[in-house]
């Protein structure tokens, strides 16, 4: 198999008339060409080591900006509930400001005014108005 490369050549000037004109050269398959094919198919695919530090430095990234800060904002609230107790102040998911009356092991029941209490899931609590803690 023969491989053809065609090379434009400068253009010539005949009589007022521009004339380009083109040279065909032939490479034979397993010349140069082969070499150069050689060569190419032994680099690594994905640049090599560049890849893996990208991907470790894109992992590290979201760790840090992503998974650390949301984890310790779950841990927080997980110990701000688990500290519940009588008299403490606090917001539900939908927007209730209450006042703890009781606390049992999955639900609490809050006083949202005179002679009105709710038991809610201790989870649906999200915040505390007086510390500023807030989901």
């Amino acid at each position: 198999m023969n491989l053809l490369f065609i090379q434009d050549e400068a253009p010539a000037v005949v009589e007022e008339a521009v004339v380009e004109t083109q040279t065909v050269t032939e490479i034979p398959a397993d010349g140069i060409a082969a070499e150069e094919a050689a060569a190419v198919e032994a680099q690594p695919a994905g640049g090599g080591y560049t890849f893996w530090i990208m991907i470790i430095a894109m992992i590290a990234i979201m760790y840090f900006f992503m998974w650390r800060p949301e984890s310790k904002r779950r841990k927080q609230m997980e110990n701000f509930r688990k500290g519940l107790k009588k008299g403490d102040k606090v917001i539900t998911a939908g927007g209730i400001y209450g006042v703890v009356k009781e606390v049992h092991d999955t639900s609490i029941l809050i006083e949202v005014d005179s002679n009105v209490t709710l038991r809610i899931d201790k989870n649906m609590v999200v915040g505390d108005p007086a510390n500023g803690i807030r989901q």
